[in-house]
């Protein structure tokens, strides 16, 4: 029997409701066409360190399921080949559920949605917790950031997949709102001076 790489999240019961539900011809197609990628490919790359924002999925060994949200700024997740993906991690709250489910599962799930441009990536793999390496600690802490960093996380990527924008509401920055609604403010301070001129122009004339 073939094996594709969306197998790990098209298993035989998932298949068998695509079948049920009229879905899996299309998506028997996409497997023979080669199914999903399982490189970071350069466009990818470049989406994952432009993101503020990622989900983070794990489960337990019994199955429990959570996610997990982690934010930095650009350039806080870091491609570091074509198969991993690093960040530092955060102290936090200090439950530490991810990384007990992490000891017990290492797979897991990255979900990033991009609001403004509608567009969301799904990836699949596994994650290795990695404590006491200063060096690398320091290489993927971003510069400058406030945060009180406690280790890193390193994310194999097994297979990654792109949604359709339907149903993503479209969302704005608030920095990115405020720069815009600043260069408004600045052109409108612009157009009064230069009116003000022309009309003092004018009336001295």
């Amino acid at each position: 029997m073939a094996h594709f790489s969306s197998d790990v999240a098209f298993t035989p019961v998932v298949k068998d409701i695509q079948t049920r539900k009229g879905s899996r011809a299309t998506y028997a197609r996409q497997e023979a066409s080669g199914g999903w990628r399982t490189q970071i490919t350069p466009d990818l790359a470049g989406f994952i360190e432009a993101q503020i924002s990622v989900f983070l999925a794990t489960a337990n060994a019994d199955g429990q399921p959570y996610i997990q949200h982690r934010g930095g700024p650009p350039g806080f997740l870091r491609v570091l080949d074509e198969h991993t993906i690093g960040f530092a991690d955060f102290s936090g709250n200090r439950q530490y559920i991810t990384q007990g489910n992490l000891s017990e599962n290492p797979k897991a799930h990255l979900f990033l949605i991009d609001y403004v441009n509608r567009r969301r990536i799904k990836i699949w793999g596994e994650v290795r917790v990695v404590e006491g390496d200063d060096v690398l600690l320091a290489d993927l802490m971003p510069e400058g950031y406030r945060a009180r960093p406690e280790q890193v996380l390193l994310f194999t990527v097994t297979a990654w997949d792109v949604n359709c924008p339907q149903h993503i509401p479209q969302r704005f920055e608030a920095a990115d709102v405020a720069a815009a609604l600043e260069e408004r403010e600045q052109r409108i301070a612009e157009l009064e001076a230069e009116v003000a001129r022309l009309k003092a122009g004018s009336a001295s004339a």
